[in-house]
């Protein structure tokens, strides 16, 4: 059991909140850069690892969430890369999911869904409850093209494994021109025929890939307009706590949300901040700035003085980010990879 940092919670810590007075209350925490898939828009095929002695321990990464969920964090992700090839990752999710009534309201997972056979059971016992399942097309020979080393077969048997095991699942896909755009509407048909929320993100500019960003571009402006041929899109205010602007759907009665990180920014309401599996905070996605929280551990400052270093970041948040893509700069917004960030 990694129960032992939350005994050191201070229950007088105020909430964290940034200069522009917006409430830091949700944690993205990436397990690790490793992944079992290779996606065209988010890596390359041959990538380069970070090496193991690199890596935060599971008992580090359980520190620095206790001190956020004691600073007033009340949904925390694992992400990754792919955060279910993580070595003993249930130990955490157990911990932490001990943790909801506590403090923390929510514990979820981002997957690309390959290994949710495996573990749907176990991650429901723990108490997750919902999970986000990456998916961008029901194209076998396409989503092998996607993921370079991905099954979709596999997938789609974990998707129903989680379900059966009572997990909420929400399809993610991004965007991609003149790959997938096509298929949306029948992929939209299909997750809300199966109970499933959708999502369509646009591509973001992270880290050097071998295509060029700016021929997977496709604004999700354009992606809307289309589904307005065929479908009629209702407003709602539905909120995840994440950066999705949610519609409903009133021929499928599902849900539908958009992640438009360039042509709408999400940047007014963010609440999110996020930690690396290196132990880098991010306080913006699309910008450089970062607080290196190893370095505080490894300095042996727990409690109170963690929590002050947290607060130090927090105070530099910025208003938004820099994202763009044009034909003048295709290559990355920011260079860390989104694997390395954990979306």
């Amino acid at each position: 059991m990694l129960d032992k940092p939350f005994d050191k919670i201070n229950k007088d810590s105020s909430p964290l909140i940034d200069p522009f007075g917006r409430a830091i209350s949700y944690l993205r925490v990436s397990l690790t850069d490793r992944c079992d898939f290779r996606c065209v828009y988010c890596m390359a095929e041959n990538m380069t690892f970070l090496p193991k002695a690199d890596v935060l321990s599971l008992e580090e990464i359980e520190t620095l969430c206790a001190s956020f969920i004691n600073l007033g964090t009340k949904k925390i992700r694992l992400t990754g890369g792919e955060p279910l090839v993580r070595k003993n990752v249930l130990t955490l999710i157990k911990s932490l999911g001990s943790k909801i009534g506590s403090g923390l309201e929510e514990l979820t997972l981002t997957t690309n869904g390959s290994q949710l056979s495996r573990f749907s059971e176990q991650l429901y016992d723990y108490g997750v409850r919902r999970v986000n399942v990456s998916i961008d097309t029901l194209n076998p020979e396409l989503f092998k093209k996607i993921t370079r080393w991905g099954d979709l077969e596999k997938v789609l048997n974990g998707l129903k494994s989680a379900t059966r095991a009572g997990l909420k699942c929400k399809i993610n896909a991004v965007a991609l021109k003149g790959v997938n755009e096509n298929e949306l509407q029948s992929m939209i048909e299909w997750a809300h025929n199966e109970g499933h929320d959708f999502t369509v993100i646009e591509t973001m500019p992270m880290g050097e890939i071998t295509e060029d960003r700016t021929d997977q571009y496709l604004p999700l402006s354009m992606v809307r307009a289309k589904l307005r041929e065929k479908f009629t899109l209702t407003e709602s205010e539905y909120k995840t706590g994440g950066p999705a602007r949610y519609v409903k759907i009133e021929e499928t009665g599902g849900r539908l949300g958009f992640i438009t990180p360039l042509t709408h920014n999400f940047c007014e309401s963010c609440n999110r901040v996020r930690l690396t599996c290196t132990g880098m905070l991010y306080m913006c996605l699309g910008q450089d700035d970062s607080a290196n929280l190893r370095k505080e551990l490894q300095q042996g400052k727990t409690g109170i003085e963690l929590e002050e270093a947290i607060r130090e970041a927090i105070s530099r948040k910025p208003k938004g980010h820099d994202f763009e893509i044009s034909r003048r700069s295709s290559g990355p917004a920011v260079k860390r990879h989104m694997s390395v960030t954990g979306g």
